[in-house]
C-alpha cells in the first residue's frame, strides 16, 4: 500500500447535499511516528450531524472545501508506534471518508464487538446507541406505563431509544415517513404503534395512538413535529432534544414550539449532547448487546459498498431516502 483513497468536500452544499459536492482523491501514506497508529478503515458511519459540519454550525467544528470529509470509522490497526495498540486491534476513531487513517493513539479506542458484527460499533453499539441510552436512562428516566413517542423512529437513535423504553415497560409510538418504515418499527422493533406523516398528520396520528397524551418525547426533527407533540404533553412530561433534521439543509433557523405548551404541561425539556455521557458506554453496550442476542432488540442497517459510494449514500441520508443506520463498507 502506497496511497490512501479519500473523499474530500469539493464545495459548500446548498440545501440537500449532492454527490457532486464531493470529489475522490488520493494521498501518499504518511509515516507513522511515535505515539501514532495507522488504521485500515473497515466501515464508515454517515450521520446527519455531518451536514452541520459542512455548514460550519456543528459544535465539533467545520469541514472546509478541499479537506477530507469527516466521519466516524471502525477498522483494524495495521501499524502502531504506541504501547496502547498492536497490529490487528479493532479500533474506533474519527477516521473520515478515507481508506486508511493515521492518527494519534489517544484519538482511538479499542472496540469490543460483543460477538456481534463490527459495523454495529457505529450504530446501536456506538454513538447512536449511546445517545439513545443516555436519553432513556439519564434524562427521560423512563418508567413502566409511560407513553413514549420518538421521531425518525426507524433510524439508529430513534429505534434504539424506543426499544430501550419498551424494555422498561413503556408504550412506544414512532413517527416515520413511509409504510415500509412503519411496518418495520411495529414488526421486528416491536413498537406499539406508528404514525406515518405522509398518510396522516402528526396531530391526527397522536390523537389515534396516544389519546391520553404523551409522557416522553424523543425528538430528532424540531419544527412542526416538535410543536405537534408538545400540544399533547401530559403533566410532568419529559422532552429530549437530540437532533435538528428539519433545519440541517436550511440556512435558516426554525422557531420552536410556543413556551406556553411547555409551561402548561410543567414539562422538562433536555438538550442531549452525546459527548457528555461517555461514562454510560459500558452499560449501554452490555444491555443492548444482550438484548440483541436474546432476540429482543432489532437492528436495521443500510450498507453501501465501497468508499466511492459515500457521497450518494450521504445524499440519500440527508434527503430522507435511507432506511436504517447508514453505513459504508470500505473493506471487509
Amino acid at each position: 500500500m502506497t496511497t490512501i483513497a479519500e473523499i474530500r468536500l469539493k464545495q459548500r452544499c446548498e440545501g440537500v447535499p449532492q454527490a457532486s459536492d464531493f470529489e475522490a482523491a488520493s494521498t501518499d501514506v504518511p509515516p507513522v511516528t511515535d505515539g501514532q497508529v495507522l488504521v485500515r478503515n473497515h466501515y464508515l458511519s454517515l450521520d446527519p450531524y455531518l451536514r452541520g459540519k459542512i455548514s460550519g454550525r456543528h459544535m465539533s467544528g467545520a469541514v472546509h472545501p478541499g479537506e477530507v470529509m469527516a466521519g466516524e470509522t471502525v477498522g483494524q490497526v495495521i501499524e502502531s508506534k504506541s504501547d496502547a495498540f498492536k497490529p490487528g486491534d479493532l479500533v474506533h476513531c474519527f477516521g473520515g471518508w478515507a481508506s486508511h487513517s493515521r492518527l494519534d493513539a489517544k484519538a482511538a479506542r479499542k472496540v469490543n464487538t460483543h460477538g456481534l458484527p463490527l459495523s454495529l460499533a457505529l450504530g446501536v453499539l456506538g454513538m447512536p446507541g449511546l445517545t439513545a441510552y443516555a436519553g432513556i436512562v439519564r434524562l427521560a428516566a423512563v418508567k413502566p406505563g409511560d407513553v413514549f413517542v420518538v421521531s425518525a423512529a426507524s433510524g439508529p437513535v430513534g429505534s434504539a431509544a424506543a426499544q430501550l423504553a419498551r424494555l422498561r415497560g413503556a408504550k412506544t409510538i414512532g413517527i416515520v415517513g413511509s409504510k415500509e418504515k412503519a411496518d418495520w418499527i411495529t414488526g421486528p422493533a416491536q413498537f406499539d404503534g406508528a404514525i406515518n406523516y405522509r398518510s396522516e398528520t402528526v396531530a391526527e396520528g397522536l390523537k389515534r395512538t396516544c389519546p391520553d397524551g404523551v409522557d416522553i418525547y424523543f425528538d430528532a426533527i424540531g419544527g412542526d413535529v416538535l410543536e405537534a407533540v408538545c400540544e399533547v404533553l401530559r403533566l410532568e412530561a419529559r422532552v429530549v432534544l437530540y437532533g435538528l433534521v428539519a433545519q440541517y439543509n436550511s440556512a435558516d433557523r426554525l422557531l420552536g414550539p410556543p413556551p406556553g405548551l411547555i409551561i402548561r404541561a410543567r414539562a422538562h425539556m433536555h438538550g442531549l449532547v452525546v459527548y457528555d455521557h461517555e461514562d454510560l458506554r459500558a452499560d449501554m453496550e452490555a444491555e443492548i448487546a444482550a438484548a440483541i442476542k436474546a432476540g429482543d432488540f432489532a437492528v436495521n442497517e443500510e450498507v453501501h459498498e465501497g468508499l466511492a459510494a459515500a457521497p450518494e449514500a450521504f445524499h440519500r441520508l440527508m434527503s430522507g431516502q435511507n432506511f436504517g443506520k447508514s453505513i459504508v463498507k470500505i473493506f471487509k
